[in-house]
């Protein structure tokens, strides 16, 4: 089967893993989240997996942490972040990651926390209830950007020096 290559097997397998960190403990929002989304658009070719893959990897971390109200907004921030990914195809330098990883960490911060304001009652519907929401945030930003970057880095790093010692990894097929 053409999606069994060796390449499809170690992404798909980078982005389970980096998935499953989420179930041990961490600091708030200091996750792979970012960086499997990032991943998975920047190397895989065929876009849905590019898209599937990390939802598919998510979506089986939320099953075991539990499903909740707000999981519309992390999805569509995740979908987003993907997008971001895929803009990163034949440019995989540091500087392009490290900017499309703050991008990421900034657009999953105002898209869930937007949500947060919209859905749930804890903060007035107006603009004073918008910034308090979002200032209430801004701790659990440094960790989500912190986040984020390690584990881009680490997965970005880690496959391409795969890619050096393996270069069958290095040839493009999914």
């Amino acid at each position: 089967m053409d999606k069994l290559n060796p390449r499809f097997l170690v992404l798909a397998g980078m982005i389970l893993f980096a998935a499953f960190t989420r179930l041990i403990p961490h600091p708030p929002n200091f996750t792979a989240v970012g960086a499997i989304a990032l991943f998975g658009g920047a190397y895989f070719n065929k876009k849905y997996l590019a898209f599937a893959v990390p939802v598919i990897a998510m979506f089986l971390t939320d099953l075991i942490l539990g499903l909740h109200q707000g999981m519309y907004a992390v999805y569509l921030s995740f979908v987003l972040i993907v997008m971001i990914g895929i803009t990163l195809k034949g440019r995989i330098k540091i500087g392009n990651i490290f900017l499309a990883s703050v991008l990421a960490s900034v657009l999953f911060f105002i898209i869930t926390n937007f949500a947060q304001w919209l859905s749930f009652p804890l903060y007035s519907k107006d603009i004073v209830g918008l910034v308090e929401c979002y200032t209430a945030a801004v701790p659990f930003f440094g960790y989500t950007i912190l986040g984020d970057l390690f584990f881009v880095g680490v997965l970005f790093g880690a496959f391409e020096l795969a890619k050096n010692k393996f270069p069958q990894l290095a040839r493009v097929k999914v």
